[in-house]
């Protein structure tokens, strides 16, 4: 019996150990040298509660406390890849409502910007929120051509302080006001268009592509690979936390 059904069986919630990331809708999956994390909770459209959101940040430092894995890739089930938070209320892995954990200490936000080892997105359906953050701050994120891109944060009324530091950088000040203050969808030939993100793929493909992708980053020198990062972090900026936490 696997780890997922184990925890479903005893009831109630337990605390991530091992491959078992503290919730039974993330999946991570040992390939040789590559780990793949699956966000699989498709009665919910693969909306991250507060576990979840933990349970990336820890299978990101799990990937790169493991001298066996080199790298980390993360993609979604059916055609959804992240929406984002599940903002209702307590939700059945046990956690306490996503809106009083939204501190960066509880999302995974830092791990995947910082992570000395690779990290790559294979964004195979809709991603919005956090989602859509985690695909920017990835190493490499491929889209299927199936893919659409979100931020509807300031509809739902959320200062996202992050999203306000990180989006201009990413894809220009004109475009992220229009993507934060409309929260209109865009898709995936908009994205790799506006650098949103770095390639699509036909749906098919995209696994693949992927894994290749990851599998060209795992090559490169890690100590002139971590430097590289560092820069790119430092162009991301800080963002203004204190706002974020009264939001």
């Amino acid at each position: 019996m696997s780890e997922t059904a184990d925890a479903r069986d005893e009831g109630g919630p337990r605390p991530p150990e091992g491959d078992w990331l503290g919730t039974p809708y993330l999946r991570f999956e040992r390939h040789g040298s590559l780990a793949h994390l699956i966000v699989d909770r498709p009665d919910m459209r693969n909306a991250l509660s507060p576990a979840m959101y933990f349970g990336i940040r820890y299978a990101v430092d799990r990937t790169n406390a493991e001298p066996d894995l080199h790298g980390l890739l993360l993609t979604g089930v059916d055609d959804m890849f992240m929406p984002g938070g599940d903002l209702g209320g307590d939700n059945d892995d046990g956690w306490i409502a996503l809106p009083r954990l939204l501190s960066m200490d509880n999302t995974p936000f830092d791990a995947v910007r910082r992570s000395p080892k690779p990290v790559v997105c294979a964004v195979n359906g809709v991603a919005q929120g956090g989602g859509m953050m985690i695909a920017m701050l990835a190493d490499v994120a491929i889209a299927s051509d199936r893919a659409s891109f979100r931020a509807p944060e300031l509809l739902r009324g959320i200062a996202d302080t992050n999203y306000a530091q990180v989006l201009p950088r990413q894809i220009g000040p004109a475009r992220a006001r229009d993507m934060l203050m409309t929260g209109r969808t865009v898709s995936a030939a908009e994205a790799v268009d506006w650098g949103l993100v770095a390639r699509m793929v036909p749906h098919d493909q995209l696994m693949d592509a992927a894994v290749e992708a990851l599998r060209w980053c795992c090559r490169t020198a890690p100590e002139a690979r971590l430097a590289v990062k560092r820069t790119f972090h430092e162009y991301y900026g800080h963002y203004d936390r204190m706002a974020m936490d009264q939001s």
